[in-house]
């Protein structure tokens, strides 16, 4: 019977760990490329800048038991997130457009291509299914839903960010995936063509036609789908066209590159910055609320759209307070910058900077 039983558990246990949404470390070509990084030292990457996993004053158990039984407020939504679906099949293709699926998931139309960034409409942000659930009313858009994508951006390879059912059911439609060093690796593991993975650096430019470029820019965070850390790197990226520029951020806590990309690339004419699912414990990989507002300047961007929240609790602050936040720190500061805050599925028109947004999270319970 207790022979049976072990039998059993190292099934499951094999199973879960061998389970292809791990994805693979990178090996081969891919780990010499990633050597030669001058991000890369002592075995893996690091930010410009010293990035403690916490702050100081605190420790692992801390956080656990805070997480564990801490007494917070940790609201999440009891009601439907509102939302409108976008028809993105009868997108006219010449509309240079942005639509928000919750979280840091976005589709862009711009200067004729479509860009898909860290795309997750599974429901889920986690290894383990059914632990990390998508708020009711946040996955109203699954892979049938999209047209063919010219480029797949990922910032990094978290599960939030990088997630496999999704990627696997959106694979046929998926032409070109732009991501940094060493996450070609899982789509590589995947079966995704060699050739369709462009894999960069910091500071490297894509020419993806006459007419729009790519750049990827740093960020301050970092990686891994494993126990292993930081094998992969995490990025940011700059999308420009000839009267047009974008700063696309991944996860980040401020520091010194958000002034760097402004002076390098900028000015910009919007600004996505993770703003949700923060903590003072991890300030130095996300973004507390007046960090934005610290970044969106440094940026130097006429528009700024705040992401990573609205779909998952990863944090213990309430599940509106990022938005409610950036909105009062933005209005109290000197020279406030205009916020585009749509529902999910909303259109957003990129070069309309006249657009104006409801508050959509007020009376939501």
């Amino acid at each position: 019977m207790v022979i049976t039983i072990l039998i059993i558990l190292i099934a499951i246990l094999s199973f879960f760990l061998l389970h292809p949404r791990y994805g693979k470390r990178p090996s081969g070509e891919r780990l010499a490329l990633i050597q030669k990084s001058p991000q890369y030292k002592n075995g893996k990457f690091e930010n410009i800048n010293p990035t403690p996993e916490l702050a100081e004053g605190y420790g692992y158990f801390d956080v656990i038991s805070d997480f564990l039984f801490k007494k917070v407020d940790r609201k999440v939504p009891t009601d439907i997130i509102p939302s409108i679906k976008t028809n993105l099949l009868e997108l006219d293709i010449n509309e240079d457009v942005l639509v928000w699926f919750g979280h840091s998931s976005y589709f862009i139309q711009l200067e004729g291509k479509r860009f898909l960034i860290d795309p997750v409409f599974s429901g889920n942000a986690s290894p383990i299914i059914g632990t990390t659930k998508a708020f009711k009313g946040t996955d109203i858009y699954t892979a049938d839903d999209l047209p063919e994508i010219d480029y797949l951006l990922i910032t990094h390879d978290h599960y939030d960010h990088l997630d496999y059912t999704t990627i696997m059911e959106l694979k046929p439609k998926i032409k070109k995936i732009v991501c940094p060093l060493g996450v070609g690796s899982h789509f590589e593991f995947w079966k995704f063509p060699t050739e369709n993975i462009i894999e960069k650096d910091w500071y490297e430019k894509v020419a993806l036609d006459q007419n729009i470029t790519l750049y990827t820019t740093p960020s301050r965070h970092f990686s891994g789908r494993s126990i292993k850390r930081c094998n992969t790197l995490w990025t940011s990226f700059v999308l420009e066209t000839k009267d047009f520029k974008m700063y696309l951020g991944g996860d980040s806590g401020y520091d010194t590159h958000f002034a760097e990309i402004g002076a390098k690339y900028g000015p910009f004419d919007i600004a996505l910055i993770d703003n949700g699912q923060y903590n003072p414990a991890w300030k130095y990989i996300h973004n507390l609320p007046e960090d934005v507002i610290k970044a969106m300047k440094d940026l130097n961007t006429k528009r700024v759209f705040p992401v990573h929240s609205s779909k998952f609790s990863l944090s213990l602050h309430p599940w509106d307070e990022p938005l409610i936040k950036i909105t009062e720190l933005n209005a109290a500061s000197q020279n406030p910058i205009p916020l585009v805050t749509p529902m999910i599925g909303e259109l957003v028109e990129l070069k309309n900077e006249k657009q104006e947004f409801k508050q959509w999270w007020k009376g939501v319970r």
